[in-house]
């Protein structure tokens, strides 16, 4: 039974993801490891190195390093102690678990002859140092868990079937260019909780990557960083220090559909710099010092939820949210949250919120000072 546990595990490993929302790009939830079927969530085709049916039957090989538990494909070593990556490790694994030990380095031949290694967990070790040919055996490498090491930097050479990349609290200051250089498969990136600031990141430093998901929260941005992939379908930027939001900020983004900004001390949003989102259909401001409703909201024609909850914002008017007229708005909202600011809700005409699916929809109240 111990082994099949080990399907749990990778849901813990994406933790502290912005919203809590489930079944929308989220990268995590794969049905079962074991089947190896992510194609639809990531966006990687048949020739990506997902394994066959074929290769899931039983393996009896009997390799399995001290300690760790061996079942099918799956070697899992999790929170044994150990200082280095063990040996003799089954050259048909698909899946290596490595989490909460003691490792502090990766070695030139540690992954040495693992080519059918799909995912590989390292998150909660003491990593600080990476040989430039550490991952170089790993050709069908889909999904590298290294967060919660010390790492300085974002490692190097990284196998380019690489779809899933979650390096979140580590010590990365700076993202240079032509470090994700040859990761066309790769469509999800993890960085936040680093010491990150708008001048770490290099011109060209996401070049060639064609991503939808990227989070950059918790780390020291004081706006929105230039240059990001214009694929992106999820920018989390929550819990920094961003000020504002100027006109052409959001200019490159036109397919976001989720946009975070929660947690940061924005003030102003200027006038028409939401216009550049036409799929936006999540917009999360709340937790910021804004005092007023953004302007442009009901002309996103797909917006359906608003976070604005633990502002400054003292008024809304009948038509900050729904545009005037009808068959404009083509999808309702049907989340707008508004509590914990001080705002006469008693005042707002109930008008305002004409194009909402449900009045349960809308939270109001409980500003305290």
């Amino acid at each position: 039974m111990r082994p099949l546990c080990l399907l749990v595990v990778l849901l813990a490993l994406s933790q502290a993801l912005p919203f809590e929302q489930k079944g929308f790009w989220d990268f995590t939830l794969d049905d079962s490891l074991l089947l190896m079927n992510d194609e639809e969530a990531s966006g990687a085709g048949t020739a990506s190195g997902v394994p066959d049916l074929d290769s899931l039957t039983p393996t009896f090989s009997a390799m399995c390093p001290f300690g760790c538990h061996c079942h099918l494909r799956v070697v899992q070593c999790s929170d044994l102690g150990l200082k280095t990556v063990p040996k003799e490790i089954s050259p048909d694994t698909t899946l290596l678990d490595l989490q909460n030990n003691d490792i502090s380095e990766l070695r030139k031949d540690d992954f040495k002859g693992l080519q059918h290694l799909y995912a590989l967990v390292l998150v909660n070790n003491r990593i600080s140092k990476i040989h430039e040919k550490a991952f170089s055996p790993l050709r069908k490498l889909q999904k590298l868990y290294i967060s919660k090491n010390h790492l300085v930097e974002i490692p190097p050479n990284l196998p380019s079937s690489l779809v899933e990349l979650r390096i979140h609290d580590n010590r990365i200051r700076k993202v240079p260019k032509g470090v994700f250089s040859g990761l066309r498969n790769t469509n999800c990136i993890e960085m936040g909780g680093n010491p990150l600031e708008n001048s770490g990141f290099e011109p060209g430093a996401f070049d060639g990557l064609k991503l939808n998901y990227l989070r950059i929260s918790e780390a020291k941005l004081t706006g929105i960083p230039k240059d990001l992939p214009e694929t992106l379908n999820e920018l989390h930027l929550d819990h920094n220090k961003i000020q504002a939001i100027e006109l052409e900020d959001l200019l490159r983004y036109s397919k976001l559909y989720r946009l975070g900004l929660g947690y940061n001390q924005i003030r102003m949003i200027e006038n028409g710099s939401l216009s550049f989102l036409p799929t936006l259909r999540e917009l999360h401001l709340d937790n910021n010092k804004l005092s007023r409703v953004p302007a442009g909201l009901p002309d996103l024609k797909l917006l359906q939820v608003v976070y604005l909850h633990s502002n400054n914002i003292t008024k809304v008017g009948v038509n900050d949210f729904c545009p005037v007229g009808f068959g404009v708005k083509r999808a309702y909202y049907n989340g707008i949250s508004l509590f914990n600011n001080p705002v006469p809700y008693w005042e707002v005409q109930p008008a305002t919120f004409r194009c909402v699916t449900d009045r349960l929809a809308i939270q109001f109240g409980n500003y305290k000072k």
